[in-house]
Order: C-alpha cells, then structure tokens, then sequence
C-alpha cells in the first residue's frame, strides 16, 4: 500500500452490537480515522452456528466493507476470528486482524501460573484457535474453553447493570466451571463480553477465590491494527476522524443499544441489504 491510503477508512465488523466495544477503542487511540463498521444483525448470532456457515456470512460481510476501499480491517467478533480469518485472508489482498491472537498474546504476558481462561461462543471454543495460538507460539501454558451462550442475548437485551441477578447467576454457573482449573486469567473472546466485565470479575473472585485478569480482546486487537498502521506509515493526517455505521436488519434497535457500548448516542446508521454482497469467489 502507498501513502496514498493512509486516509482510507479502518473497516470493522461483527454479528451485531458488540464490536462496538472496539470501536469505542479505536476512536479514543486513533482519533484521526475514518471507521466503517458494519454488525450484521439480520444474521445474529453466529457463535451457535456451523463453520462452513460462519464462513459465508463473513466473507459477505468482509465484501461489503472491501467496496468502500478500506485500508485494513478489524474483524470484532470471536467467533469469526477463530473460525474464518484464514479464509478471509486468502479472499482478500486487505490486511486482516482478529481478536484471537491479540488477546492470547496479552494473557500469556499476564498470566503469572499459566492458567488461562477463555468464555467465548460455543463455536470460538470448539474452534479453539486461542488453543492453537498459545500452542504454537508459547510452552508451558495451559488454556481452558467455556462456551457462554447466554452473555450475548442478555447483553442486547439490556441485563448489564453491575448488581443485575439474572447475569449474575448465569455468569456464576460459567465461571464454575473454572474452579478446578483455577486460572489467573481470562480472556473474553466475544465483544459482547467486555459491556458486563464487573459481573464475570466479581463472580471469578468470589469462585475462584482470588482477582483475575480480565482481557478484553476487542481493545487488544484495536491497539495491535495501531500498531500496524503505525509501522505501515498508514495514520491518517486528517485533523478530524468520524464512524459510518451500517446494520443488515432495521436501525431502531441498533442506535437503542449502541449506546451501552459506546458510551455515546448515534443517529446516522444505515440499514444495507447484505445480500447484495454475497462473496462468489473461492474459498
């Protein structure tokens, strides 16, 4: 890429909502740049579906955000990370990043008894990419999968609040699982997860017996596309940098919610027909 692209946009997406955690990232470490995010909300959820699903459904989305020309993309869902990267790489000459990788590195610098947790969708876990990573990159580390199905919905339906029971117990029964395995920390491989951090850091002192560290692996993968447009020569030099939203499915919903992981009101998001992206190349 020429320096010509350095004001090219950052293009980000996910099954719905909680890429928006890393998106709220990027605007605070790189104020400057021009972000297009697209959550496919017509086809939410896909952490419960099979690979060869989660496949298509991501080189659409990585076909819709590749016709705005976009400089290098952030792939905000786990699930997508762990099971489709490697595709998206072979169909796109875009630079891609996933959260999979950030992450594990991060928790493997934390970790201090090399116990490391992941909550994830059932297919990031079965997937076990962060496994795959750690394995291959790092020795003596030892990492543990819990399929969380339920943090999703009840975080898009608003169960978020700090002292909310409902989430509570049903963070105590995934964290349970844990005990015996005893990690020093966790990494939350879905964006969805970082919106209820105080409860799962609660519930793990409380079972577990002792403070954890919590990865949130939407701002590790934001700092690490940082660190790559930095060594590229590929910030931006506008003064002002802005965010496109765009959703497959009806926009109400969407700006209602966006604000819990934002941290802020949006009011331009525009809905698209993800169909009309469907990626007919090779696989």
């Amino acid at each position: 890429m020429g320096l010509t692209d350095r004001n090219s946009a950052i293009g980000v997406f996910d099954s719905g909502l909680g890429g928006l955690t890393a998106v709220r990232v990027l605007k605070k470490i790189l104020p400057n740049e021009k972000i297009i995010y697209f959550g496919d909300t017509g086809r939410v959820p896909y952490g419960t579906r099979s690979p060869e699903i989660i496949t298509k459904y991501a080189l659409d989305d990585m076909n819709f955000l590749s016709s705005f020309g976009v400089k290098a993309v952030l792939i905000a869902c786990g699930t997508v990370s762990s099971v489709a990267t490697d595709a998206l790489k072979k169909a796109f000459n875009i630079p891609i990043m996933g959260v999979v990788e950030a992450s594990a590195k991060k928790a493997c610098i934390l970790t201090r008894n090399k116990h490391i947790a992941l909550l994830a969708t059932p297919a990031t876990v079965k997937n076990a990419s962060h496994k795959k990573y750690i394995d291959e990159n790092y020795s003596g580390y030892s990492i543990m999968g819990t399929g969380c199905p339920m943090f999703v919905p009840l975080v898009e339906n608003g169960y978020v609040s700090e002292d909310c029971k409902v989430t509570r117990i049903i963070a105590d029964e995934y964290i349970s699982t844990l005990k015996a395995f005893s990690p020093d920390c966790i990494i939350l491989g879905c964006t969805h997860y970082p919106i209820i951090s105080s409860i799962i850091r609660d519930s793990a002192k409380e079972i577990l017996g002792t403070d954890v560290n919590i990865i949130d692996s939407g701002a590790e993968a934001a700092h690490e596309i940082k660190s790559f447009l930095e060594k590229e020569n590929l910030l931006s030099d506008r003064k002002e940098g802005s965010v496109e939203y765009y959703v497959s499915d009806e926009t109400y919903g969407f700006k209602a919610a966006a604000s819990l992981f934002l941290g802020e009101q949006i009011e331009n998001v525009t809905k698209i027909d993800i169909g009309l992206y469907h990626y007919e190349g090779k696989q």
